[in-house]
């Protein structure tokens, strides 16, 4: 009975898997056609099959080369861009949410709870709803074409992370911290020296989720970013569209997406286990 249970288990987690990476199996398969199979290919099972006998390496590079108007540069500048977008983010949110979150764990103030009830009502507020108050206030500041919109709400935090961070610093015996305060240690020397060092899941789950949505981020970039050098990879992929919005090689455009999902993959891998580890912590204490 329980191999059958086993087994039974093994299959549906396989089921499970092949229906998730069937989407990225066809990007693959497509992205190795030649243009003119590669219209019908993403559109029916005709000719798809075709890409894994002669595979069209050379789809890869010429994507890269075709991104932006100039040739190698809109890549290149898009990576560039992403990258200290990415990083200064990731930076910006660790930072910020793990500092706010001890504060709302350890600090006793006055008003403690009713703000911290306040940060959690805002994860109710859609994005949409703030999108035109912050572009006025950013065109205000001057800082419309640059990346600023882009990163320094992230120093600012985010109320989900924050709530992770302070969930995790009140399980933190209040010995341990008085042991160090005993030394002369004060707010800022716990927080870097003992409280950082051992939240690393939720730091590790801050950082991929924050590389992942920044790095995927469409909207924002277009919004406040106009200029062709100062695009990032997501907006630089719109270059195969067409002023009227058709994708006009959609080969290339599967190998320059497959090409920009590769660090989200990596990240994911080389974080793999602290992340796992921080989702089970939440699932046993929370």
């Amino acid at each position: 009975m329980r191999t059958f249970q086993s087994a039974l288990t093994y299959f549906l987690l396989s089921l499970g898997a092949g229906v998730l990476l069937f989407p990225l199996v066809w990007m693959l398969g497509v992205s190795l056609l030649p243009t003119e199979l590669a219209e019908r290919a993403a559109t029916s099972p005709q000719g798809f099959l075709a890409a894994f006998s002669q595979p069209q390496v050379t789809n890869y590079p010429e994507a890269l080369r075709q991104m932006g108007s100039r040739p190698w540069h809109g890549f290149r500048d898009a990576l560039a861009n992403t990258i200290v977008v990415t990083t200064l983010c990731v930076v910006g949110q660790i930072l910020s949410c793990s500092l706010v979150g001890y504060g709302f764990a350890r600090l006793r103030f006055r008003g403690r709870q009713p703000l911290f009830i306040l940060m959690l009502a805002t994860m109710m507020l859609p994005a949409q709803v703030t999108m035109i108050p912050l572009f006025i206030l950013f065109r205000h500041l001057g800082w419309i074409n640059t990346i600023l919109p882009l990163v320094v709400p992230a120093f600012f935090g985010t109320p989900f992370f924050i709530f992770m961070f302070r969930q995790f610093f009140a399980q933190i015996p209040e010995d341990l911290l008085d042991a160090a305060r005993i030394d002369g240690a004060g707010h800022l020397t716990i927080w870097a020296r003992i409280m950082l060092p051992m939240c690393r899941p939720v730091i590790a789950i801050t950082a991929v989720f924050t590389f992942i949505g920044t790095w995927n981020d469409f909207l924002h970039p277009l919004l406040y970013l106009h200029d062709e050098e100062s695009h990032t990879l997501a907006v630089a992929l719109n270059s195969f569209r067409d002023q009227y919005g058709t994708v006009r090689d959609v080969n290339l455009l599967m190998a320059a997406a497959l090409v920009t999902m590769i660090p989200c993959i990596l990240l994911f891998f080389a974080a793999q286990r602290q992340f796992v580890r921080g989702l089970n912590l939440g699932a046993v204490k929370g």
